[in-house]
């Protein structure tokens, strides 16, 4: 069996060669520029496939939505399979870490396996998603839930912002729509679904911790605030008569702060704030922002929300100032499986390493796949917990902990 005094190469510096070989697809010199099913996509899928048949996979294909799928034989010719998964799709000028630590982690447990000659009572299947990064098209998650079963078909008519389909999009790239319904995966097929990926945050850098289990994925609420108030002469209009709408939008960011940070598991931020008419001589008299609410507990967190709403409700009618609000995108929170949850604080603990339970505030396939199965999720500590970021950063040593932590998990699995 393969061990840590036996590797001539750490899983850290394996995953490290796989990751800096992936880099060099993108569309933007200069760049981490990987959009899904882009030129740089279908480069990235190509060498993902190549680099699992280098490892020892038994089969390697890309479905008809252009997810990788590496599978390793069990012991049997039939039975359950684990899956494990991430992206490798990019948001714009991107960080080499997100999504795709996950995609060379699960290759290299497989490649530890093949070499140590050891089949397990279940197959594994390393899974390489698109479309995570909600960037190139009016849409999210879609190859995760195309074998979870809920991709929307409609969803093949959005359009990028030169105007191509993700259905002309798909076929360009080498994938056939008509077929995503049958990717869809049997319940009683597979045993779970386990996702490693950077943290994106600061926690477990302030805790000097490599590696933390999550117990959840954040649930979300956003919303799009229109503040209207009255332009004016900002040399003649008299601050008492003034009905400013930034002043206003400026009052409800602090209570959106406030209240946000009221419980120490959830969050609420405003990203954006749009003024209109945005000159330096005008009293601004419309204001367009965003909120984006998030924590592990719907309840805890809707109720923020109807909080945020009102108090900034009564902000517009203390100032004078009219207030629509429009909710575009809600999502539940997703908690992780007890099972893999223990499992993974297990092969943490053998590592004789403190067990650090956490939730995740940004969303991954392991929501979309949760329809599907049981899922877990082991983060890595990122350096600074900069993310979406060419300084996105982990360590090789923290990297070999987690492609361990993954291994012996799995080497423990019951199904």
């Amino acid at each position: 069996m393969t061990n840590a005094s036996s590797r001539t190469t750490s899983f850290g510096a394996r995953a490290m060669r796989r990751l800096d070989a992936l880099k060099a697809y993108t569309d933007v010199p200069g760049q981490l520029h990987r959009l899904y099913l882009a030129p740089s996509y279908r480069a990235a899928v190509d060498a993902t496939a190549a680099m699992m048949r280098d490892a020892g996979f038994d089969q390697v294909t890309v479905d008809a939505i252009g997810t990788v799928v590496g599978r390793y034989d069990g012991t049997g010719r039939s039975g359950p399979t684990l899956l494990i998964g991430s992206h490798i799709d990019t948001v714009k000028d991107a960080g080499a870490f997100d999504g795709t630590l996950g995609v060379v982690a699960g290759i290299g447990v497989v490649e530890a396996l093949r070499e140590a000659g050891e089949r397990l009572p279940f197959a594994i299947e390393v899974l390489a998603f698109g479309d995570e990064e909600n960037v190139r098209f009016p849409s999210n998650l879609s190859s995760s839930r195309a074998l979870a079963g809920t991709f929307d078909m409609a969803t093949l008519d959005g359009r990028d912002e030169d105007g191509v389909s993700f259905r002309e999009a798909l076929v360009a790239f080498g994938g056939d729509p008509d077929d995503i319904p049958a990717l869809a995966r049997s319940r009683d097929d597979v045993i779970g679904y386990v996702e490693v990926h950077i943290e994106q945050g600061p926690v477990l850098e302030a805790k000097d911790l490599p590696v933390g289990i999550v117990s959840a994925i954040n649930g979300a609420s956003r919303r799009r605030l229109v503040i209207t108030g009255e332009a004016g002469h900002a040399g003649t209009v008299p601050m008492p008569l003034r009905r400013d709408a930034l002043a206003a939008a400026a009052e409800m960011v602090l209570a959106v702060e406030a209240l946000g940070g009221r419980d120490p598991l959830t969050v609420a931020t405003v990203g954006q704030l749009t003024v209109e008419p945005g000159a330096a001589n005008v009293v601004p008299g419309r204001v367009r922002a965003t909120l984006d609410a998030r924590g592990p507990d719907d309840a805890i967190r809707v109720a923020m929300v109807g909080e945020i709403e009102a108090t900034c409700r009564a902000i517009a009618a203390r100032r004078g100032v009219a207030l629509a609000i429009e909710p575009f995108y809600e999502s539940a929170a997703c908690p992780a499986d007890a099972g893999i949850v223990g499992g993974l604080s297990a092969a943490v603990e053998r590592r004789q390493l403190p067990v650090a339970v956490m939730p995740s505030g940004a969303g991954h396939d392991a929501m979309a796949m949760a329809a599907l199965c049981p899922m877990g999720m082991l983060f890595v500590r990122c350096k600074g917990g900069i993310s979406h970021n060419p300084a996105e950063d982990a360590t090789e040593a923290d990297i070999d902990v987690a492609v361990a932590v993954l291994l012996d998990f799995v080497r423990n699995v019951r199904p």
